[in-house]
C-alpha cells in the first residue's frame, strides 16, 4: 500500500499526519448501517455475510477522512467458532452458552476449519480489494480474559462477576480455557493477516474488572503469548493492545506484551500516558464517546487537549471506548475536521 499514517506511527516513523480512526466507527450510529442491518435480519447474519459486512466496514470511509478501516465482526466469533451457542438479544447485548469444568473445555473445537472464521476472512479480502491507497485495514480479536469471561459467565455484568470469581480461584480448567483461547486467537489473527489486514488490535474490554495482581497473569501474559506466536508466523504486522480500564497497569502490560501501541481508556491522564508509555509504544485514544454524542464546544476542547498532550508521531487519535449508538454522524465529522484543522 502507499504510505499509511497509521502504519508510520505504529512503526515509529515520521507520520505525514496524525492518524485517526474510531472504535465501532462502522455500525449502529450510521443510518446506512441500519438499513443493511435490517436487510440482513440480525447482527450475526450481517457479520457472516461477507458482501454486506464489507460494505459496513467501508461506509465510514465514505463519510469521514479516516486513516483506517476496522473489519466488521465481533469478538465473540471465536467462542461461536469453538462450538458455543451465541445470540444477540436486541437491546440486551450478547448471550454466550456458558461452560465450566475440564471436560467441557477439552471439548471445545479448534478454529482451523471454522466456517465463521472463513466468512470473516472473506470480508477482509473484499474490503482490502476496495480500500483507497494509504488506508490501513485493522483486524482484531478479543483477548483471552474478556472472551473467557463471556464463556464462563454468559454475558452481562453478573456474568463478569462469576468469571472473575472463577479466575481468582485459580481452578485448573480455567487456566486451560485461557490456553485454548490463546491458541484460537493466534489462528484467527493469522487467518485475518493472510486475508489482507495490515494491523491487528487485541481487545481486552474487561481488563479493568481484575485487581492489579491478576492483570499481569490474565491480561498481560496471555496477550503476550498471542503476540509472540503471531509475530513468529507473520512478522512485521503491528499490534495494538486495548486493555480497557487497566489504568496504571497499562505500563506493565506494555512491558510484557511489547505491543507497538497501547490504546487507553478515557479516564487515563494523557500526560501520564505521554511520560510512561509514549517512549516505548504509540498511544491510542482517548476521546470520551459521550462528548462525540453531544458535540459542540466541549467536544472541540477535548480534541485540543488530547492533541496537545501527545506528539503526532506517537499518537493515534481514537476514542476511549466504542462509538455510542446515538451519536450524530455530523459530530464525528466535527471531530475529524477539527483535528485536521489543528494538527495539519
Amino acid at each position: 500500500m502507499d504510505s499509511s499514517a497509521l502504519l508510520d506511527v505504529l512503526k515509529a516513523k515520521k507520520a505525514s499526519r496524525r492518524p485517526v480512526w474510531f472504535m465501532r466507527q462502522a455500525g449502529r450510529y450510521l443510518p446506512e448501517y441500519l438499513e443493511l442491518r435490517a436487510k440482513a435480519g440480525s447482527f450475526l447474519n450481517l457479520c457472516y455475510s461477507p458482501e454486506l459486512a464489507a460494505e459496513v466496514t467501508l461506509q465510514p470511509l465514505r463519510r469521514f477522512d479516516l486513516d483506517a478501516a476496522i473489519l466488521f465482526a465481533d469478538i465473540l466469533v471465536v467462542p461461536q467458532a469453538m462450538g458455543l451457542g451465541l445470540t444477540f438479544a436486541e437491546g440486551e447485548g450478547p448471550v454466550v452458552e456458558k461452560i465450566s469444568g475440564l471436560a467441557r473445555v477439552q471439548a471445545l473445537w479448534r478454529l482451523d476449519e471454522a466456517e465463521e472464521v472463513r466468512l470473516v476472512c472473506e470480508t477482509a479480502e473484499a474490503v482490502k480489494s476496495k480500500l483507497p491507497a494509504g488506508i490501513a485495514l485493522i483486524g482484531f480479536c478479543g483477548a483471552p480474559w474478556t472472551v473467557a469471561s463471556y464463556m464462563v459467565g454468559g454475558g452481562g455484568e453478573g456474568g463478569r462477576e462469576i468469571a472473575r470469581a472463577v479466575a481468582a480461584s485459580g481452578i485448573e480448567w480455567f487456566g486451560l480455557l485461557i490456553d485454548r483461547l490463546i491458541e484460537a486467537s493466534v489462528s484467527y489473527l493469522i487467518r485475518q493477516i493472510d486475508a489482507g489486514v495490515d494491523v491487528v488490535q487485541i481487545f481486552d474490554s474487561w481488563a479493568g474488572d481484575l485487581p492489579g495482581y491478576l492483570q499481569e497473569d490474565l491480561v498481560g501474559r496471555p496477550i503476550a503469548a498471542i503476540i509472540t506466536k503471531v509475530r513468529a508466523a507473520r512478522p512485521n504486522v503491528p499490534v495494538i493492545v486495548f486493555a480497557r480500564g487497566a489504568g496504571a497497569g497499562h505500563k506493565r502490560i506494555g512491558q510484557i506484551t511489547r505491543a507497538e501501541a497501547l490504546s487507553v481508556e478515557t479516564s487515563l491522564p494523557l500526560t501520564w500516558a505521554r511520560d510512561q508509555l509514549a517512549g516505548s509504544h504509540a498511544v491510542q485514544g482517548n476521546l470520551d464517546p459521550l462528548l462525540v454524542e453531544k458535540g459542540g464546544a466541549a467536544l472541540e476542547k477535548a480534541v485540543e487537549l488530547i492533541i496537545g498532550a501527545l506528539p503526532k508521531d506517537r499518537h493515534i487519535f481514537n476514542l476511549g471506548h466504542g462509538m455510542r449508538p446515538g451519536t450524530p454522524p455530523e459530530h464525528v465529522e466535527q471531530v475529524v475536521r477539527h483535528l485536521r484543522k489543528l494538527d495539519g
